[in-house]
């Protein structure tokens, strides 16, 4: 059953919130009364549409309904879940917290709140245990982490379905164990912040130049190994102890103002927003929206390859949606398996917007590995060194896919025998191939670098399959060469 999360405030975060929401199957609800409001959300779902497809392997779910209600009440009636992101004013907080909880007293909120803690948010509420702070960052459909913080007064057991739910749609729910104004990474941003203020204002360095220090340096360390693990590689290999020893006295030294903070004047204003102008001005603010959204999957998809910081989140959040297919409970019919789900992503097109050739063999590869899971010579096996080693591959283009397009890799055992594997893949649109891939594989042992014959396992799962379809009709194009017609 479809759930339903409602939205009070729809400004960039509300908007980041629903389109992480919708994009993850959930049916969403805002509440603005913002006139713009559906206009500015539309925006964001159009990058949100171009770009969070593109770092997850697998198809995106259903995308959820999305509807505009013209009250608090009408925007949170059924709903699993409700995310405030209002302005942050805390008598306007409260003003939400309880017209919604006059009809959903018993309903999970969170807040997006940057700066508040969650005791303040509960303050005077009708059931202040469903309150509490669900800290984001933007890109919201986007950027994984939330940073989760109770109060005493919160009730665990729904601050655990509030992660849960958090996981669900690939964020990274971060508990914070002691509440704090700024909560933690918003201290960091302050610190910095402040820093960089009185480095303008001094005439050190403009805005381009500070932006500069940070993401051609230290801001690419931070991105995959973060604060204490970056300085931990700095001490060499006497490790964080060595760090401290070395830097540690500098902390007395007058390198940052951090405990004095400029005056906020309007010729600072000026100067800033001058800067920053000189600096990004040719951009429209969506034009650096898509920028940045395109520079984020980049970094991201990098670290998902690599399975570290947020992209282990995005694969964890793959395998959580993934089909599984188990060893001992599907059944062998005599037709093609279909073995995996995929989705046209923006990387796999070329420049006439159809999916590229790399990626049919891309898409033969997964439905491949899938079946090869299937009959247990999965990654436990190959680390035992034993694999299937692809010997000769013959594709075929039938149709077209292009960006969005959801398809299915579907397999046919032609022939097996104890060291080797014929089989027919077709990567299909809607039922019909738009490309075959012929395959031969050869059972390898690793360490000998030869051909061996599969073990009694492999082959009780593997026969099977072969002998169910040793009666389905042969593949028209199997056996072909490059050219020949039949």
């Amino acid at each position: 059953m479809t759930r339903k999360a409602a939205i009070i405030g729809g400004g960039v975060i509300g908007g980041g919130w629903a389109a992480r929401f919708l994009l993850n199957g959930w049916n969403v609800s805002v509440f603005d009364p913002d006139p713009e409001a559906a206009r500015k959300i539309g925006e964001v779902m159009a990058n949100a549409r171009a770009s969070l497809p593109a770092l997850s392997d697998i198809p995106m779910l259903e995308e959820g309904v999305l509807s505009f209600a013209d009250t608090i009440t009408e925007a949170v009636e059924g709903a699993d879940y409700i995310q405030e992101s209002v302005s942050e004013r805390l008598e306007l907080k409260h003003r939400v917290f309880a017209q919604i909880q006059q009809s959903c007293p018993d309903t999970l909120i969170g807040s997006s709140t940057s700066g508040f803690k969650p005791s303040e948010l509960q303050q005077n509420a009708a059931n202040p245990a469903m309150i509490f702070v669900a800290h984001p960052f933007n890109p919201v459909y986007l950027l994984p982490l939330a940073e989760v913080v109770p109060s005493p007064a919160s009730d665990p057991a729904a601050i655990e379905r509030a992660k849960e739910i958090l996981r669900e749609i690939g964020m990274f729910p971060l508990h914070v164990r002691k509440e704090i104004d700024a909560h933690i990474a918003d201290r960091f941003l302050e610190a910095v912040w402040r820093e960089a203020l009185w480095l303008v204002k001094d005439g050190i360095a403009t805005t381009e130049e500070i932006d500069e220090a940070i993401r051609m340096g230290f801001g690419l360390r931070w991105g995959q190994m973060g604060l204490f693990e970056t300085y931990r590689v700095a001490g060499g290999e006497a490790g964080m102890k060595h760090f401290m020893a070395q830097f540690g006295p500098c902390l007395q030294w007058p390198w940052t103002k951090l405990t004095d903070v400029p005056e906020f004047t309007d010729e600072l204003v000026d100067l800033i927003a001058g800067q920053s102008d000189a600096q990004s001005g040719h951009h429209t603010i969506r034009e650096l929206e898509r920028i940045r959204d395109g520079n984020l999957v980049g970094f991201l998809r990098s670290l998902k390859d690599r399975n570290w910081g947020a992209g282990k989140v995005l694969r964890e959040h793959d395998a959580r949606r993934r089909v599984a297919f188990t060893d001992g409970s599907r059944e062998i019919a005599a037709a093609p398996l279909a073995m995996a789900q995929m989705q046209v992503l923006p990387s796999w097109i070329d420049y006439n917007g159809h999916m590229t050739e790399s990626r049919y063999l891309f898409a033969a590869s997964e439905t491949s590995d899938a079946f090869l899971r299937f009959i247990g010579a999965d990654m436990d096996y190959v680390a035992s060194g034993f694999s299937y080693y692809t010997a000769e591959s013959h594709i075929m283009h039938k149709g077209e896919a292009k960006l969005g397009d959801r398809l299915t890799g579907t397999l046919q055992v032609l022939s097996a025998d104890a060291k080797r594997m014929h089989i027919f893949i077709a990567i299909q649109k809607n039922g019909v191939d738009v490309a075959t891939i012929e395959q031969m594989l050869l059972h390898v042992d690793m360490t000998a670098g030869r051909a061996v014959a599969a073990p009694e396992a492999i082959l009780d799962r593997l026969m099977p399959v072969a002998a169910a379809h040793a009666g389905v009709a042969r593949p028209e194009a199997a056996g072909r060469f490059t050219g020949e017609r039949k």
